[in-house]
Parts: structure tokens; C-alpha cells; sequence
């Protein structure tokens, strides 16, 4: 009996077998951030949340901490069917497509409120986006707002004027130039080293960011200020979001808005939290004087004009909703 034939047969005696007549998937997840972050705490119960709402059928597993792809390449990871889902940071991705910049104008919002807002009304343009590049967005969920660190009080922005300002994208450089400031590009993995080696001074960044790089060790000072709130999106791919049997994929959506409801509850968490340990840590919590922040929204103002040119009617459209009230 040839081995194909073996192999027939033997088909139905497996499917006997229990545990084996449930047909399971099994995806793979890349999210380049560290386990104790609320996104990868937030994702991981996504995937345990899944796992259940569809009886083990779908499971799906997380590699944090960039351990399978490194953030640059986790968008092309999942449009080419190396890992299933990914998380990203979506003005990361700004090179491509001006709406994955939205949520890094300066000003743009000034709180929770209109961030998720502004999500809301990003959508469908993101979705329109990633739908022709084979790609689903899940969810997305904001990080707490950027504040100021520096080695004294943000009493005018002379602070910043001619400081070596960290920048981590087009956006960011293009503040340091408004403010006078001279822009060095730093990834958050090198902070610590940049600001004691006097390549860095002075940055914009989340009070997230700095206790996950103890800025307590290399700043003085940080100042919220609600500078911008950009966002993580986790994507799917929709080859293998459509290859899911219809009530597969209904469990995942459910559960996809879940996470997206807890994510951005815990995001307001962490922000409290992180600033209270970096005050805890010996920093200086501050505040932007009214004439400063009159100055900050005026450059802010100027940016989202920019940023409009570039994204152009659908740009001007988003704006406008945003303001509408």
C-alpha cells in the first residue's frame, strides 16, 4: 500500500481522535514594544480574549519586544504573510502616506477627547489606505501625551532655542526647526547614552517614554503639554482575515473593539501613573506658561497648515471635521 493510500485511510481515524476534529489556526504576532508596556499588556489580553471568544479554534501568538521584527519591518511582515497581525507606530510609517502623520501634528488635539476623536474620524481614511496594500486595521490606541524634557524650566522656549533637540521623525525635525533648535535623531533604545554623551539636551516624548528610559538619569525637568498623541495600530492581514470562517472572524472584530476600548482607558492610566514616577524619581513636573503655549499652538498651527498641503482635500476635510465641535 503506497503511502498516499496509508494515508486515506488513515484520515477519518484521526479526525476520531478528540481535539483533532476542532480545526485550529494558529497566527503569529510582531509588536516591537517591551512586555511591561500597556500596549503589549493590552495586546496579550487580545490574544487570550480570542483565544476564548472562539473555543481555541483561533490562537494567536505574540512576540514582543521586537524579538521576531523589528518595527520598520513589521508593516511589510504582515503585507507579506510572515506574521498574521502586527503593531506599529502609525507615523512611523509617515513616508508613505500623510495620514499615517496625523495624530503627530503638533497641537492637533488637546487631550483624550479629541485624540480618540481624531482616530475616529482617521479611520476610514487609514482603512481606505491599508485596504490596498492587502492590509485590515484591527485598532488603534493612543500613547499618553509628549511633554517636554529638559535640564530646566520651560520658562520660554529660549529653552529650546539652539539646544540639541532628539527627533524621531519628519515631523519632530521640522519643530526643532521652527523652534530653533538643532534636530538629532535618536531611537529610544539610545537615549540614555545620547543625553549623557551631550549628543541630546533636549526632547518631546511621552511620560511613558521616559520612565521606560529612566530620563530621571539624564533630564530635570519635564513639562506636560500635550504636544501630540500618535497612536499604535495593530493590522492585519486581509488574506488571513477573510481565510477565517464567518464566525472566527466576527469573535475577532468583537474583540478587536474590546481592546481598543481597554487600550485607551489604560493609556490615560499610564499617563498619570508615569508622570507620578517620574516626579517620584526626583524630575521636576512642570507647566507651560500661557504666553509659551501661545507660542507653541502658533508654530502648531503653522504645522497643521503644512501637513493639510501635503495630505490635500482629504487632509483639509479631516481638519475640519476635528474642529466642527
Amino acid at each position: 500500500m503506497t503511502i498516499t493510500r496509508r494515508a486515506a485511510l488513515a484520515a477519518p481515524a484521526l479526525l476520531a481522535v478528540p481535539g483533532l476534529a476542532r480545526a485550529q489556526t494558529r497566527w503569529q504576532l510582531a509588536s516591537p514594544y517591551p512586555d511591561g508596556n500597556f500596549h503589549t499588556r493590552n495586546i496579550r489580553e487580545f490574544c487570550t480574549d480570542l483565544e476564548q471568544a472562539t473555543g481555541g479554534k483561533l490562537q494567536v501568538q505574540l512576540h514582543s519586544n521586537a524579538s521576531l521584527l523589528p518595527m520598520p519591518q513589521i508593516k511589510r511582515g504582515v503585507q507579506t504573510g510572515q506574521v498574521q497581525i502586527g503593531e506599529i507606530l502609525l507615523t512611523a510609517y509617515s513616508n508613505e502616506d500623510p495620514f499615517f502623520d496625523a495624530d503627530a501634528v503638533p497641537f492637533l488635539v488637546s487631550g483624550f477627547a479629541e485624540a480618540r476623536k481624531l482616530a475616529e474620524l482617521q479611520r476610514p481614511y487609514i482603512e481606505a489606505r491599508l485596504g490596498r496594500q492587502g492590509l485590515s486595521l484591527l485598532y488603534t490606541v493612543a500613547w499618553p501625551a509628549a511633554g517636554f524634557y529638559t535640564q530646566v524650566p520651560l520658562a520660554s522656549l529660549d529653552v529650546l532655542k539652539g539646544s540639541r533637540f532628539r527627533t524621531f521623525s519628519p515631523l519632530t525635525n521640522r519643530f526643532a526647526a521652527l523652534v530653533g533648535a538643532n534636530p538629532v535623531l535618536v531611537q529610544q533604545a539610545e537615549l540614555a547614552q545620547a543625553f549623557a554623551t551631550g549628543i541630546a539636551t533636549a526632547m518631546v516624548t511621552s511620560a511613558q517614554t521616559g520612565v521606560d528610559t529612566s530620563a530621571w538619569d539624564y533630564a530635570k525637568v519635564f513639562t506636560p503639554a500635550t504636544f501630540s498623541m500618535t497612536k499604535n495600530a495593530v493590522l492585519i492581514s486581509r488574506r488571513a482575515l477573510e481565510g477565517l470562517p464567518a464566525d472566527q472572524q466576527t469573535a475577532l472584530k468583537a474583540q478587536a473593539k474590546k481592546a481598543e476600548d481597554r487600550g485607551w482607558a489604560m493609556a490615560e492610566e499610564a499617563q498619570k501613573a508615569a508622570e507620578a514616577r517620574l516626579a517620584e524619581k526626583g524630575l521636576t513636573i512642570g507647566t507651560v506658561p500661557p504666553a509659551v503655549m501661545a507660542e507653541l499652538k502658533k508654530i502648531g498651527e503653522t504645522m497643521t497648515e503644512e501637513w493639510v498641503q501635503r495630505a490635500g482635500e482629504d487632509g483639509r476635510k479631516l481638519v475640519d471635521a476635528l474642529r466642527a465641535g
